[in-house]
């Protein structure tokens, strides 16, 4: 059983101890603590030093906990796993203090002073500080601006230029420490000593890199908490190490880092925490796991002692992985054909992000040594896909129910089969029966998913910019429904039929106008601020030809999408 040392201890008490020796490690993020975080812990010690501004109010018995500190002993420092953020943040506040006290002679100030003298350097058998030796050191490697904070630790001197986060959250703890000096001269050592003396923190120390992680997975950390590539960089590094390799892998994760922050915009986790996602279905189909039930992130890859990690080929497929994803996102036309990215704008509408994982698995399996794909077989993968995801929401709505068939055809892309969702094929009539009486409301994402799709039906349709913003616009208004009527079946509003993939600069000028004065606005012929370009959905040349649009025409416009994408299921043989 893995060992522990766990004792809640004063700041003075652990900083001060002549054995402490804090080392955040290269895995580790950059510091990120901003102004907002800053304020937040000082308004709370404060308030804990002065309850309602009065220093007699305050009890010398009472104490206030800042959070706890994991790391491991290595090599005779303690290697910070959690708690990195609040330990720098604190190690700049002493600083600050410890300047203010310089010019102070009497006999509070200058015991203050010496006690934070002991908190920020090594010192001698008698207690006198090396100003040489900080006890903290950083080796984050992607921490551009560590010398930065060591220096400002050493010295208290901001330098010309510097501009860093240590160095204005340097300068914000010196500026709230002026304010208090000039409201409360006076009580003014009483602050830093009860910061020393009372604020309390829980180092833990384990024996292992191992387990210190293992705790800081359990724990609610009220700063940034390492995010699960963050566990993982940990892993990678002490593998690299193994293999001197340390500088190497450094190098590639910065390089994967700045990839995937351009790339990825995920609603939880990190940019790399998705990344991770995407080439996690990769080795779940190589295993041949169908589970439906997904595994947490980091329970997946700490299985068999992070196995994944500590493999040669894993950074590479890894980074290959981003470069995919990076030309996709740039609409890379050096990597992919135009009739290829048309497809991908499609599918980047999709109505989940499930055809995100399949092409994952489809491009680790398929890619040349370049990294390209052969054409003609990528474009027949992203029809099938398209056909099958965009039916299936309609006819199974729900994530949860597409991980079925997905999860089969990723192990049959794997074991180099092609992707042909046989097994699933949709009933014709019924199929047809869910299109003709859904409501597709602008709402439901599937809505988009199918209007962009009918977009790309026309053989005009350039390929459009995939950064611009499209909205779903009702070429017959809700507004002019409301006010004069005109259809006899208001679900007509929010059928196919009355939809189109519009411009949002124009979708913005003509969403309540008449079909005649929207016409004018789609084809630029009616200029408004920077509205002055016809639309380049391909369909709108066609549609400013009507001389109207009321419900016969959006009867016939729905018929002709879905008729057009039963055809498209034909073709992909996804009927039975």
């Amino acid at each position: 059983m893995s060992k522990l040392n766990v004792d809640q201890k004063a700041i003075f008490d652990l900083f001060s101890d002549k054995k402490a020796n804090f080392l955040i490690p290269d895995y580790q993020r950059p510091y990120a603590w901003d102004e907002e975080q800053c304020q937040t812990l000082w308004d709370d010690i404060f308030s804990f030093s002065f309850p309602n501004n009065d220093y007699e109010a305050f009890d010398d018995n009472d104490e206030y906990f800042l959070g706890s500190i994991v790391t491991y002993k290595n090599e005779g420092k303690s290697e910070v796993i959690d708690g990195q953020q609040r330990l720098t943040t604190l190690m700049l506040i002493l600083r600050a203090f410890y300047d203010k006290f310089a010019n102070m002679q009497d006999r509070n100030s200058k015991q203050t002073r010496d006690r934070i003298e002991q908190c920020i350097w090594k010192t001698d058998t008698f207690g006198t500080a090396d100003k040489s030796t900080l006890k903290i050191d950083s080796e984050v490697a992607t921490d551009n601006d560590k010398e930065e904070f060591l220096e400002l630790l050493r010295t208290g001197e901001v330098k010309q230029g510097n501009k860093s986060q240590y160095v204005r959250n340097y300068q914000f703890f010196q500026e709230r420490i002026d304010d208090f000096l000039q409201g409360f001269a006076s009580y003014f050592p009483y602050l830093p000593a009860r910061i020393l003396g009372n604020c309390i923190l829980l180092p833990i120390e384990a024996e292992s890199q191992d387990t210190a992680l293992r705790i800081f997975s359990t724990l609610n950390d009220r700063g940034l908490p390492l995010s699960d590539a963050d566990i993982f960089k940990a892993q990678f590094y002490k593998y690299y190490g193994s293999l001197n390799k340390k500088d190497d892998f450094i190098e590639e994760w910065k390089e994967l880092e700045e990839i995937t922050s351009l790339v990825f915009r995920p609603n939880t986790g990190t940019p790399m925490d998705e990344l991770f996602t995407r080439y996690m279905y990769f080795l779940r189909a190589k295993e041949g796991n169908k589970s439906t039930t997904t595994e947490a992130l980091r329970k997946f890859y700490e299985r068999n002692k992070y196995q994944y990690l500590k493999k040669d080929n894993t950074v590479g497929e890894l980074k290959a992985l981003a470069n995919f994803w990076r030309s996709v996102s740039r609409q890379d036309q050096l990597r992919f054909s135009t009739d290829v990215l048309k497809k991908l704008f499609v599918l980047n509408y999709a109505p989940n992000g499930m055809w995100q994982h399949i092409t994952s698995v489809y491009f680790l399996k398929n890619r040349r040594k370049d990294g390209a794909l052969e054409e003609n077989e990528f474009r027949e993968f992203l029809d099938k896909i398209t056909a099958f995801i965009f039916a299936y929401a309609i006819t199974n709505p729900g994530v949860n129910a597409l991980r079925t068939p997905v999860y089969d055809e990723m192990i049959n892309i794997v074991n180099g089969g092609e992707v042909t969702f046989s097994k699933y094929r949709f009933n014709e009539s019924k199929t047809r029966s869910f299109f003709e009486n859904y409501v597709f409301t602008n709402q439901r994402s599937i809505t988009r998913s199918m209007i962009t799709w009918y977009a790309y039906t026309f053989p005009d349709q350039d390929l459009l910019d995939i950064n611009d913003i499209f909205h779903l616009e009702h070429i017959f208004s809700k507004k002019r429904q409301e006010m004069e009527g005109g259809l006899k079946s208001e679900g007509n509003l929010d059928s196919l039929g009355n939809k189109i993939l519009l411009e949002g600069r124009i979708n913005i000028k003509a969403s309540d106008y008449r079909f005649e004065d929207k016409k004018k606005l789609y084809s630029g012929k009616q200029r408004r601020g920077k509205n002055k370009d016809a639309s380049r959905i391909a369909e709108i040349t066609e549609l400013i030809e009507y001389k109207q649009f009321e419900e016969k025409q959006i009867i016939e416009r729905s018929t002709t999408i879905i008729d057009k994408f039963f055809a498209f299921l034909k073709k992909e043989d996804l009927l039975a």
